[in-house]
């Protein structure tokens, strides 16, 4: 008995990323608003009521831990209740060893998203959740977890939206020379080539704790989440256990517990602070974390995907789909920029000024989003800590109901877009043998109303790191011992302008990093009248063509 105990606590320290353990069973059934995907959190149960009746029915999200939660019928552990009902569960690339590999940690962050325990309802109760253990290798494990992760990413016949790693690996089990977060350990090129190949939005817990374990939180193409704390019972305020404050040249641990150079790791911030948990025994019990907080992004991505399916069975006819709904809503970009720009920054006064955010969020000072640096400076997108804000599912919904539409018209006030831009070199090229570009080297997003002085606009566009795989044997997939190669990044940027400017040398505000893949744009308008935004494909480093995702949030004039 010792010495399973010993196991599991090994296990946690491996792969957990809660540093903070507050269980106290019993205890956690609190009142539903107040939860942490009630009102107070990330506003996910409006959803689940008439007239929205999103749970997330028939979309398939996954979880990568170093162990597994339990599955009714396999495990003894969970023979006596069903609370969190699996769709599947493997070991790496495998069906899982019957009673092997089974994790407190990961049931507790499968109960999140999917738990139908009537003291704790899942974020997405409807959702099939796919879960495979990596394991815990005698040497580093990135390949293992590398290779569990592929093969979550292929379930439900290839279609899988989401997937949640709350775990990860310490640098210092990385076999490179001098490690850092610059991008490149295997685990990390690997979630981002997934994310293209697979079409799968990754969502990683982010760094926390001095020490923490930090691959794969320098990933490009995901999204990290930091977690936050109850201030005067809602979840709004940093907790201190997260790291991501100390980016920057010079930083003592710039590389190791956060990114190389300006590039920003956090892109949210979810609820992680004394949350309402299922154990193993079927027990609630409450605890804290980022491990925590990542799986409310997760099962997000689930209900909004349950909207958009259902919006396709509509508008999706033979020969194919017309705008505002086509297949572009299941791609992962889309929905990491519908989460980004629908993220709570500050609360909005009552007039709709402030996009009607629920609340503000601080950071560890008691800073809002507005009193940062990313607030003043356009080559900062996110902000260090709290990224784009924190995470509020109704919103997101919000965010994406509208639907896609193209810029080849003016658009609505809401909604969001998937386009690919051509560099200018390459659009002089063909332009020189007179071939027609199939792509511009940007694109005008021009509103179709006035919008109203003072207001904020919020604006977010992603795009991906290209990373392919080294595939010795050409079969397609990733196995022992491959390795991937890094294109790099190329540079798209985002501006607000007024909609009779041509010149981006005019425009009011503009998000310009040069590291990020993510720009990210929260500005009031300076006067009330007709503005559109910029997409411009600003510097070419691997391929000629890019594809993007964009979401937009504006307040038209009264």
């Amino acid at each position: 008995m010792a010495r399973r105990q010993v196991f599991r606590t090994l296990v946690w320290l491996a792969g957990g990323l809660s540093a903070i353990v507050l269980s106290t069973t019993a205890t956690a059934n609190k009142a539903p608003q107040s939860s942490s995907i009630g009102a107070a959190g990330i506003d996910a149960l409006r959803l689940h009521a008439p007239p929205h009746n999103l749970i997330g029915r028939k979309i398939a999200i996954g979880q990568v831990e170093i162990g597994r939660p339990g599955q009714f019928g396999i495990d003894k552990a969970v023979a006596q209740h069903r609370t969190v009902p699996l769709t599947r569960v493997f070991f790496r690339d495998s069906p899982a060893r019957m009673n092997a590999n089974v994790d407190g940690h990961a049931q507790n962050v499968a109960s999140i998203m999917i738990s139908a325990a009537k003291g704790l309802q899942g974020v997405a109760p409807g959702a099939r959740l796919y879960s495979s253990a990596a394991g815990t290798p005698k040497r580093y494990g990135q390949p293992e977890e590398c290779l569990s992760a592929q093969y979550v990413a292929e379930q439900n016949g290839g279609d899988v939206r989401a997937i949640n790693f709350s775990f990860g690996e310490s640098l210092r089990q990385d076999p490179r020379s001098n490690p850092t977060l610059d991008g490149n350990a295997l685990l990390t090129q690997c979630i981002d080539w997934s994310a293209r190949v697979h079409n799968v939005l990754y969502v990683i817990a982010g760094n926390q704790g001095k020490g923490g374990i930090s691959i794969p939180t320098d990933n490009f193409n995901g999204i990290n989440v930091a977690f936050t704390t109850r201030l005067d019972g809602i979840f709004r305020k940093l907790d201190f256990a997260n790291l991501g404050d100390s980016s920057g040249s010079g930083s003592a641990i710039e590389g190791i517990e956060s990114n190389v150079g300006k590039r920003r790791a956090i892109g949210l911030v979810a609820p992680g602070n004394d949350v309402s948990l299922v154990t193993l025994n079927g027990n609630l019990t409450v605890s804290s974390g980022t491990s925590f907080a990542a799986p409310h992004a997760t099962a997000t991505v689930a209900l909004l995907q349950e909207y958009g399916d259902r919006q396709l069975r509509l508008s999706c006819k033979r020969p194919g789909c017309s705008l505002p709904w086509t297949l572009d809503a299941r791609r992962e970009q889309v929905m990491k920029a519908v989460l980004l720009n629908s993220a709570d920054k500050i609360q909005d006064a009552g007039d709709g000024l402030a996009l009607g955010m629920s609340r503000t969020i601080l950071d560890k000072n008691n800073r809002s989003w507005v009193e940062s640096d990313s607030y003043t400076d356009r080559t900062l997108p996110l902000n260090t800590q709290m990224g784009a804000g924190q995470l509020n599912a109704f919103r997101a919904y919000q965010q994406f109901s509208p639907g896609q539409y193209a810029p080849t018209a003016s658009v609505p006030a809401i909604g969001w877009d998937y386009r690919t831009l051509e560099s200018k070199e390459k659009g002089e090229e063909l332009k020189a043998k007179k071939v027609e570009a199939e792509a511009p080297s940007f694109r005008d997003y021009v509103l179709e109303k006035p919008l109203q002085k003072g207001s904020f606009v919020s604006a977010t566009l992603v795009w991906n790191r290209l990373v392919e795989l080294v595939d010795k044997n050409n079969n397609g997939e990733f196995d022992m011992e491959e390795s991937f190669r890094d294109r790099g990044l190329n540079t798209l940027t985002l501006y607000l302008m007024r909609a009779d400017d041509t010149d981006i040398k005019q425009s009011l505000w503009s998000s310009i990093s040069d590291v990020d893949s993510v720009q990210h744009i929260f500005h009031p308008v300076p006067a009330t009248g007709r503005y559109k935004l910029r997409v411009q494909f600003q510097r070419q480093i691997n391929d000629a063509t890019q594809p993007y995702a964009i979401a937009w949030w504006k307040v038209p004039a009264r």
